[in-house]
């Protein structure tokens, strides 16, 4: 891999955000927005439209079986029972 230096405009509001997240989880900006577009370059088709929160928790629940009924109704016990 040969590293390339690449500028881009960006709001600086952005920006300063961006760099307080590479500074609290240890990584450089440069690395974030490499994996980001290394994420969104390999990433099948239908997956490239959703956004990167939505891709984080895709697949989460493969495999289990889950109640969609029950879990409503306990979810509307629970909120008015609360009131």
């Amino acid at each position: 891999m040969i590293d390339t230096k690449l500028t881009l405009k960006l709001d600086k509001g952005i920006i300063n955000r961006a760099k307080e997240y590479a500074s609290e989880t240890n990584q450089s900006l440069s690395r974030l927005v490499e994996e980001y577009f290394l994420e969104l370059t390999s990433s099948k088709k239908f997956k490239q439209n959703l956004s990167p929160r939505v891709r984080k928790v895709s697949g989460v629940l493969k495999g289990k079986s889950i109640d969609y009924k029950d879990s409503v109704s306990n979810y509307l016990i629970e909120k008015h029972l609360d009131k």
